[in-house]
């Protein structure tokens, strides 16, 4: 394993060890709001915590780009992007689908990723051109080459309510094409389950980095494509992503390409 990326499981499992300690009694876990349905508790800020120590002790000098505690100002061409913990709303539930996400991005390009899921420990880990894991089994996008047969994951809008209308449509198009539509609520969780060809494909917007950074290498070293909803490859900053084995993923872009936010309005 490359040391970076056994320095960020490393984290990842402290992380995930101070998830399922707090999973074991909700009721005492303190709960704030960032905004509308966006939740944050003292648990996702423990997680970060840990994390930050973590990849600090072992990389001072690298940046950092985390949900909670956002951006570090230095300009190591290092940058480490942090999810202490993606589906918080599951979380407070106890409704078991969540995950840390940690991913190492080199120059603008995601070289190391890892996505753990505490409640099952289950271990996702990719390096860039070393191909993807579960747990210490390599695994691939599945093979199913037509949309019509495929289970597609997603998530709904959840912080703007306004956006749900056009999300509507959408989710409509896509059910009319495909054999199943899922929504889990956790998008880094979502993409490793593609990665591993459980599910045949995802799309969501209103994402941010840390949320796609990780799954996105695990789809690519797994066989997959990872883009915006237009197929291009530009999608960790502009908040949309669709990922796919490359058959399903070319059958899904054009259902998603004129919902996509990144078109130019014609003139």
């Amino acid at each position: 394993m490359h040391p970076m990326l056994n320095i960020a499981v490393k984290a990842a499992r402290r992380a995930g060890q101070i998830i399922n300690r707090a999973s074991l009694d909700l009721d005492l876990v303190q709960v704030s709001k960032k905004q509308h349905n966006d939740f944050v508790t003292e648990v996702d800020k423990a997680s970060e915590a840990a994390i930050i120590d973590t990849l600090k002790t072992a990389y001072p000098d690298h940046a950092i780009l985390a949900e909670e505690s956002g951006k570090s100002d230095n300009d190591s061409e290092y940058q480490w992007i942090i999810d202490p913990l993606d589906g918080t709303t599951n979380f407070i539930h106890g409704f078991q689908y969540y995950c840390v996400s940690i991913a190492l991005v080199h120059r603008g390009i995601v070289t190391q990723g890892v996505v753990y899921d505490p409640t099952r420990n289950d271990l996702y880990t990719a390096s860039r051109g070393r191909g993807a894991f579960l747990n210490d089994r390599r695994i691939r996008v599945g093979r199913r080459d037509r949309l019509a047969d495929g289970l597609i994951g997603t998530g709904f809008p959840f912080r703007e309510k306004d956006g749900v209308e056009a999300y509507g449509e959408l989710f409509a198009d896509m059910t009319r094409v495909c054999a199943g539509l899922r929504r889990a609520g956790a998008a880094a969780l979502d993409l490793a389950n593609v990665a591993a060809g459980r599910m045949d494909g995802f799309f969501e917007q209103g994402l941010h980095a840390w949320d796609v950074a990780a799954g996105s290498l695990l789809i690519t070293e797994a066989g997959g494509l990872v883009g915006n909803y237009t197929g291009d490859s530009d999608f960790l900053h502009v908040g949309e992503i669709v990922a796919a084995n490359p058959k399903i993923y070319a059958q899904m872009v054009p259902v998603l390409t004129r919902h996509s936010r990144t078109r130019q309005p014609s003139a």
